[in-house]
């Protein structure tokens, strides 16, 4: 049956994705295979992704990923929490469409201008908090908004309601499939591999045959190249 891998229900899984373990486990093979596996299949999602960019009414938020390590450092100084910048775009009616994922190394405003110069197009109206790197969306002929919570969580403001969703959403698949993630090492494979899913949400059935020729599509990618910390990064 189309969409059935090795007793894996694929259109099942598109949605909230499938850890290597889980894998390992549907598929009778071993963790390192699963694993390999796993990890092509979410960096020819993460390649797709990256030539992609959002136009028009864009939010734009930051955030962490990574829980802390016990007797680590607390709160967003833990070693294993690792920034990221989260844009959802929406349409007139205010309805999301697209996201882009990143992580960075530092919120800056060098690295959010890199980081806009590939994600958003020219024109793009953004509505970003009071983060005053986020400003360097400017560099790339976008206009921005900043709106400054003023004593209110970001989450309880309504130009802010789908980037929360999202982020929410992220979180919750992330603690939920993956147990053992390094979020610092393979964050942005991660988070590539969320944005493809998201993107094409509307059509879970073609989603199958879209990541297969995703998958064949791509160019090869060793296992030592994979688990590179600098073709990771």
């Amino acid at each position: 049956m189309a969409g059935v891998v090795g007793g894996v229900d694929l259109r099942r899984q598109t949605k909230t994705g499938i850890s290597s373990l889980a894998l390992m486990r549907h598929l009778g093979v071993n963790y390192r295979t699963a694993w390999l596996i796993h990890n092509k299949i979410m960096q020819a999602m993460s390649e797709q992704e990256d030539d992609f960019v959002l136009r028009g009414k864009v939010q734009v938020d930051d955030a962490y990923l990574g829980g802390e390590h016990c007797g680590g450092k607390p709160g967003r100084g833990s070693e294993n929490k690792v920034p990221i910048v989260a844009a959802v775009s929406v349409d007139d009616a205010g309805h999301p469409q697209h996201v882009k994922l990143a992580k960075l190394t530092t919120f800056s405003f060098a690295a959010i201008a890199d980081w806009a110069q590939d994600a958003l197009a020219p024109g793009c109206e953004v509505i970003l908090d009071g983060l005053a790197c986020f400003r360097a969306v400017a560099g790339i002929g976008c206009s921005h908004q900043a709106i400054v919570a003023r004593g209110y969580h970001l989450n309880k403001l309504p130009q802010f309601r789908w980037i929360n969703t999202v982020l929410s959403n992220l979180k919750t698949s992330f603690s939920g499939t993956f147990h053992s993630l390094g979020f610092k090492k393979y964050g942005n494979r991660y988070l590539g591999a969320f944005g493809y899913r998201f993107n094409r949400r509307f059509n879970l059935i073609a989603m199958t045959d879209w990541l297969l020729q995703t998958a064949c599509c791509c160019l090869a990618r060793s296992e030592r190249l994979l688990r590179s910390a600098l073709f990771t990064t």
